[in-house]
């Protein structure tokens, strides 16, 4: 028998690896330098304008929004 609780998420530690950009402790910072460099670039493919300017969390949506419009990434 396994010593693990059901609804303990250790358990299945990727059933949780998905996250609201919104709800990340450290989405207020300053973009990674991975997710400028791959924003830039999907600026650009997109024909919009990159914004240097974006935290961690608005990066990634606007990310995931470039990813449907140019369809990389999925």
């Amino acid at each position: 028998m396994s010593d693990k609780i059901p609804d303990d998420p250790k358990a299945h530690p990727t059933g949780n690896a998905v996250k609201d950009p919104d709800h990340w402790t450290t989405g207020g910072e300053p973009m990674t330098g991975a997710q400028a460099s791959y924003l830039e670039t999907l600026s650009e493919e997109a024909g919009e304008e990159f914004d240097p300017e974006l935290n961690k969390a608005d990066a990634s949506k606007k990310i995931d929004q470039l990813q449907d419009k140019t369809g990389r990434g999925k």
